[in-house]
């Protein structure tokens, strides 16, 4: 991703140490583009081109990122912080998945 990062970088028209990632042309870099006009001109058509056809949100990537935690062997309590939840079964019950290959090919597509 860094890599990926450096390459937008590059590109981009706001480079400059004090610019956003995701800058506002309008704001000549000085302000950010708003979360639904990231996931609406960004996000969502990447995931249209790597042939992604579920809705995605930013919802789905506090999924992702807690079921990634959990696959790595994190502990619950630093996941649970992380993702500043009241308590680690919201954490482990409803937001992380199972990634084992097992769990992937018993899932239909």
């Amino acid at each position: 991703m860094l890599e990926d990062l450096a390459l937008w970088q590059q590109e981009s028209k706001f480079a400059q140490a004090g610019d956003w990632v995701f800058a506002s042309p309008l704001k000549m870099g000085r302000e950010r583009l708003w979360p639904q006009m990231i996931m609406r001109d960004y996000i969502q058509p990447a995931a249209v081109k790597a042939g992604i056809t579920k809705h995605i949100g930013w919802h789905t990537f506090r999924h992702s990122y807690t079921s990634l935690l959990k696959s790595n062997g994190e502990d619950v309590k630093v996941v649970q912080k992380l993702l500043r939840h009241a308590n680690s079964r919201i954490t482990m019950d409803v937001y992380a998945h199972a990634l084992t290959p097992a769990s992937r090919t018993a899932s239909p597509r």
